[in-house]
């Protein structure tokens, strides 16, 4: 499967508490952190839901 690199690239304070809980659950803490992960479905909807706070690139 391939695999993807999400980067927080904005803040979530401020933000409703369901995007704040899916920027943890996507593994990001701090600004510019990042972490590769399993391209699916699940991970794509999450990506969906905070679209406006990360940034998304393709691993090879």
């Amino acid at each position: 499967m391939t695999q993807i690199k999400i980067t927080l690239a904005k803040s979530p304070i401020g933000r409703i508490p369901s995007q704040r809980k899916t920027v943890v659950a996507l593994g990001l803490g701090k600004l510019n952190s990042s972490v590769v992960k399993e391209d699916n479905p699940a991970i794509r909807g999450m990506i969906t839901a905070v679209s406006h706070l990360v940034t998304v690139e393709e691993v090879k």
